[in-house]
């Protein structure tokens, strides 16, 4: 059992800071790095929770049980994930060879759950005939930006393995972070259509029409303005 007594040390005013072995690393340290994309997606999916359970609740029952289901699969989603996340990061602030026997690490089993939770949204969801703009509302938006945190987590753990061999990072632990990333935008679009959310759709330069920006927008808003000034 963790118990910290306090968070200060002094021990990183160097530059330094050390893995879970006890070794010493300078804190630009790949390993680091990598550590640091996991405690950040882990912080950025505490948001989404957040996010999630501050749906609004109709009061006339209009979408209430749609915004139940909801908040009671992805809290229940998250939770497991949060404490995964926190599972991979005391990995991955290990040397490989120097895991502490009694670490229990994830395996295949965790792996396996993600693909069997995407395969059952998936049933609910129609397939896609264009990419998805990262926008939406509320838990959306922020579910984009996890997936993003994913995949820069997923590139900073190949680099490790790219500095110090093939046994620097777990292959299991790397194939969860890949399905990870496609489960983020999976539940995304999940939550956007049991929301009755309306997915915004990337339009291909050629199909998009004579584009004038916003100039005229803004001419037009300063015309308004003088006129109010004059009533």
């Amino acid at each position: 059992m963790v118990r910290i007594t306090r968070v200060y040390t002094g021990g990183g005013d160097d530059g330094s800071s050390s893995l879970v072995d006890g070794s010493r690393r300078r804190k630009s340290d790949q390993r680091f790095e990598v550590v640091g994309c996991c405690d950040e997606l882990n912080a950025v999916l505490g948001i989404v929770a957040m996010e999630i359970n501050r749906l609004p609740q109709h009061e006339d029952g209009g979408g209430s049980n749609a915004i139940h289901r909801v908040q009671l699969v992805v809290s229940s989603a998250l939770k497991r994930i949060q404490n995964e996340m926190f599972d991979i990061g005391a990995e991955l602030a290990c040397d490989p060879q120097k895991i502490p026997q009694n670490m229990a690490l994830i395996g295949q089993q965790q792996s396996d759950i993600l693909v069997d939770e995407m395969d059952a949204w998936l049933l609910d969801l129609e397939p896609l005939s264009s990419f998805i703009l990262p926008t939406g509302e509320g838990p959306i938006a922020i579910l984009h930006l996890a997936r993003t945190v994913t995949r820069r987590l997923e590139r900073a753990m190949v680099r490790l393995i790219d500095c110090e061999g093939e046994d620097a990072v777990r292959n299991t632990t790397l194939i969860y972070i890949n399905r990870f990333s496609d489960w983020l935008f999976i539940m995304s679009r999940w939550i956007s259509k049991t929301l009755v959310g309306e997915e915004t759709m990337w339009q291909p330069l050629g199909k998009r029409g004579t584009e004038s920006g916003i100039s005229e927008m803004l001419s037009k808003m300063r015309q308004n303005d003088s006129h109010f000034d004059d009533i």
